[in-house]
């Protein structure tokens, strides 16, 4: 199946390249529809409508005097509709020519900026994720290069855009690494405000975010956005569209947000996903800046059972005296208490008991503890508690919703920097472009 759809975006290309190279250009391109024997037999594509490319010949942009071409806009069109497999019309094809332009001109900024740096990417890294990208839809990297040169692609087109995105990445890793650090506090929060919001419901949602000034204006926004809804409706598929087309953060997982908790999102968009079934898309949802479009791949019920890995250390007491002697024992030790040395500590004083209680449901521990349980925040020991059984502390050593499929430490952690990372490059692309003279013709 991954082939096929690979091969039929290819055969897109290949239709349109035909049209448009014959009318626009002198090069010669291999006859419409032609792939290779086994993808022929493979796939029964639909003949792609006979559609234009009005670009005039010559430069079609200057980025800080260096050029932009017609034919490497047309190129770069041709290879969007073969990976988005995007059925160009005489309405979309604005579109696709404005999102083209846009990503050579971020490109050229790019490069630009790496050569600064002095930055390269080598040639085996570039070969590398051309053999991934090929291993990925069953075939080889030769093949997979044949197939862009028989639907009227150059090769180099799909290689210099791995190269400038590959030292992109390498680049605001680099430079930005430090900054997108993620502390341990900020990491504990937010995976105790999903415990929290375990009882409300969660919805997997991939999105796709039209940046209204980065495509000339909430009407053009609007007008593109309808015109992808409509295609995906056809089928072309939503990762792949919303990795070309998409400015949100989550463009580069396939427009992959993960798991989004009710009430954190905008109004608009938890409309959104309350009127929609697994597996439907979204018309485009206009928001302020933007419009937005979303894929509701699955939803939840909240469980509304939150799981406590506590450890406690306690003295017996049966009386008020006892009780109150034990309290003012612990609450000298507590400063100095951990859940990675409680129990350590409860072996070098008579007296002391400790225990790793492991993880329980909240609702299935002794009253006095389903507070702290609850409330307290995690890696916290509690000031001392009274039961029948004598006084303790408690050590809140995790916390995290019940009977959920939840993010691990590593996840969340991992989430954070990348959303940290993708802010500050596109303020870094953005200060690029505000710095640069760019001149679209």
């Amino acid at each position: 199946m991954r082939w096929t759809c690979f091969a039929a975006g290819f055969a897109l290309a290949a239709a349109i390249a035909g049209t448009a190279t014959a009318q626009s250009t002198s090069q010669s391109t291999p006859a419409a529809g032609a792939l290779d024997p086994a993808a022929q037999g493979a796939l029964a594509p639909a003949p792609a409508p006979a559609v234009e490319f009005q670009i005039a010949e010559g430069v079609a942009a200057l980025v800080n005097d260096e050029l932009i071409t017609s034919y490497q806009l047309r190129q770069r069109m041709l290879l969007l509709i073969a990976m988005t497999q995007v059925q160009p019309t005489a309405e979309n094809l604005p579109a696709i020519q404005r999102q083209a332009l846009n990503s050579l001109i971020d490109e050229r900024l790019q490069m630009q900026e790496l050569a600064r740096f002095e930055l390269t990417v080598e040639d085996a890294d570039v070969q590398r994720q051309v053999a991934a990208m090929a291993q990925d839809v069953g075939i080889t990297a030769d093949q997979y290069l044949d197939l862009l040169r028989q639907a009227g692609i150059d090769p180099d087109t799909l290689l210099q855009q791995i190269r400038a995105e590959t030292g992109w990445r390498r680049l605001v890793g680099g430079r930005f690494n430090q900054r997108a650090r993620v502390g341990r506090t900020q990491v504990e929060q937010t995976l105790q405000r999903i415990a929290e919001a375990s009882s409300k419901p969660q919805y997997l949602v991939g999105e796709i975010y039209i940046d209204a000034a980065r495509v000339g204006g909430m009407q053009a926004a609007m007008q593109g956005a309808n015109q992808l809804v409509e295609q995906m409706v056809q089928g072309a598929p939503f990762q792949a569209v919303a990795r070309q087309f998409s400015s949100a953060p989550s463009a580069a997982n396939g427009g992959d947000a993960g798991w989004l908790i009710a009430g954190e999102s905008p109004p608009e968009l938890e409309t959104a996903f309350q009127n929609m079934s697994p597996g439907q898309l979204s018309r485009p949802i206009p928001v302020d800046g933007g419009v937005w479009i979303v894929y509701l791949r699955d939803r939840r019920d909240g469980s509304g059972t939150t799981l406590v890995q506590l450890k406690q250390m306690m003295i017996e007491a049966s009386t008020d005296a006892e009780a109150e002697a034990a309290a003012t024992t612990l609450a000298s030790l507590r400063p100095t208490l951990t859940c990675d040395n409680l129990q350590q500590v409860a072996t070098q004083r008579p007296g002391l008991l400790a225990s790793d209680l492991g993880e329980s449901d909240v609702e299935d521990l002794a009253p006095q503890f389903q507070q702290i349980a609850r409330n307290a925040e995690v890696g916290s020991v509690s000031a001392p508690v009274r039961t029948p059984l004598g006084v303790h502390v408690v050590a809140v050593c995790g916390r995290r919703a019940g009977g959920a499929q939840l993010p691990s430490y590593a996840e969340i952690e991992d989430r954070l920097m990348s959303q940290q990372l993708s802010m500050l490059a596109r303020r870094y692309i953005r200060d690029l472009r505000e710095d640069s003279t760019i001149e679209v013709r």
